[in-house]
């Protein structure tokens, strides 16, 4: 690995920690640099702004990359697995990034609008991913036809509000083995509904 590497790769880290504990208005530049042990100008040589060192963290830490590097893993498994793969993936990142997504959520609003657009734009880039694969399996045949944006809405929302509600909110959180039983269970109900068929 390259100093330049490992130089950046300290600063996201960095970043990641102070702006999970101060937020991003609190996090300075400054403080990353010391955290990260470099001077501020090296910070700068990087990433130009703070805004750019931000908006790099969130490109870094999402769920994006890790559902781009699953995708084509999922395409081999039946439907209910791959389903519960790309949930599993989705929430052991949030879980991973709980104190960053406490900030986001609480400190949005006060973001400037290029930080904003960032986010917006790799929620929607997510959600257009998922959307994606969603259509592949229609196309196969195994989904019926709904609109695909409605059904990673519905997806994707259901497994955040239980991020929301079990591991967010609750300090102990949720073990591994319980958050697998929920993850199959909400699968199930996503892939084959409530409705009783006889």
């Amino acid at each position: 690995m390259t100093r330049k590497t490992t130089t950046k790769q300290q600063l996201l880290e960095a970043t990641l920690k102070l702006i999970s504990e101060k937020g991003y208005l609190g996090a300075t530049t400054r403080e990353i640099s010391r955290l990260a042990g470099v001077t501020e100008l090296t910070l700068f040589r990087h990433f130009g702004t703070k805004e750019r060192l931000f908006e790099e963290l969130l490109n870094s830490y999402t769920f994006l990359p890790r559902l781009k590097e699953i995708l084509p893993a999922v395409d081999q498994l039946p439907y209910e697995d791959a389903l519960s793969l790309i949930a599993m993936n989705f929430l052991m990142t949030l879980t991973e990034r709980k104190l960053m997504i406490k900030i986001l959520l609480t400190e949005i609003h006060l973001y400037p609008e290029k930080i904003r657009n960032v986010y917006s734009a790799m929620v929607n880039e997510s959600r257009a991913t998922l959307g994606n694969y969603f259509t592949t399996l229609q196309k196969k045949g195994v989904m019926r036809s709904v609109p695909p944006e409605s059904a990673v809405r519905a997806f994707m929302g259901m497994l955040f509000n239980y991020f929301r509600t079990e591991i967010m909110i609750k300090e102990n959180g949720v073990s591994k083995k319980r958050m697998e039983q929920n993850v199959r269970e909400f699968v199930d109900i996503f892939i084959h509904g409530t409705m009783k068929h006889h």
